[in-house]
């Protein structure tokens, strides 16, 4: 069975080998937070608004997309209602409706959704290395000028990272950038992460010399990931992240002693799953 990498599960074990263990081996469930749902229903606001005609792409009409866009998660996601239970009343979900105007109304400052006509939205591409590794996950948004030119376009709910970090943030679009190169036979132009947290957009331009890099990178990755398999290793790297983390009780650096390993787990590593689309919490 062929393998299967996405820059989500790949953050994941660079980030915390036992996180991604948790997450694709023992697949244990995860709590939905406010600020990962508010960032999927930002992100499906901004490619439905698309579906309109340039001159309906307005403030107010992608506002009043938002209530119907978290109605729609209710239905194709039930355990989000759990966010706002009723004792906290309609007050609490208010407040987070009002939030993620708040982040649709700077989009608007920093980009003019009348003078764009993306290719793609919410594109899924996949391509498969020389050793037989996939790689694949989902672009945002896809633009293609007239003369073939590409730009790669992620919306991120948090704020814009310190220098110190944007290697890190970059790592997806370059991953997204190596497929479509791969893909397409041309260069991504332009990889640009547009913050909404704070108002401000990372523009990158990619060369072969970095996607190559790349591509030396998740090869790498993999080996790591399937030697974790092979070994039981799955170490956890405490971090400024585990806040985040659902599953302190199951982590030895907090005290936690995780299941045992499931005797698949190798297969698990391996096997071709529905494809996760990425965090959209704000933090990514």
């Amino acid at each position: 069975m062929a393998a299967a990498l996405s820059p989500s599960r790949a953050s994941d074990f660079m980030q915390c080998p036992l996180l991604y263990r948790f997450r694709v081996i023992d697949r244990l469930p995860e709590q939905p937070s406010p600020a990962a749902v508010r960032g999927s229903v930002v992100h499906a606001v901004l490619e439905r608004l698309f579906d309109l005609p340039a001159e309906q792409r307005t403030v107010q009409t992608a506002q009043e997309l938002l209530r119907p866009e978290w109605e729609r998660m209710l239905l194709e996601r039930p355990e989000v209602a759990s966010l706002f239970p009723p004792a906290a009343g309609e007050l609490e979900l208010e407040g987070w409706l009002a939030s993620a105007s708040e982040l649709i109304g700077r989009w608007f400052s920093l980009e003019d959704p009348t003078r764009l006509e993306p290719a793609d939205r919410e594109l899924y591409v996949e391509t498969t290395l020389d050793d037989g590794l996939m790689l694949r996950g989902y672009v945002d948004r896809l633009d293609v000028a007239r003369d073939g030119r590409l730009r790669v376009v992620d919306y991120k709910t948090g704020r814009s990272p310190s220098e110190a970090f944007e290697a890190k943030a970059l790592f997806q679009m370059k991953f997204y950038a190596l497929v479509l190169w791969r893909t397409r036979g041309r260069l991504p132009t332009v990889l640009q992460l547009v913050y909404l947290g704070n108002g401000e957009i990372l523009r990158y331009t990619p060369d072969e010399a970095d996607l190559l890099a790349v591509e030396r990178k998740v090869k790498a990755l993999w080996e790591a990931i399937v030697l974790a398999a092979e070994t039981g290793d799955w170490r956890p790297s405490p971090g400024r992240l585990c806040s985040w983390c659902d599953h302190h009780a199951l982590c030895p650096a907090k005290g936690g002693t995780p299941p045992p390993i499931p005797a698949d787990a190798l297969e698990r590593v391996r096997g071709l799953g529905p494809v996760e689309e990425p965090e959209r919490g704000d933090e990514g």
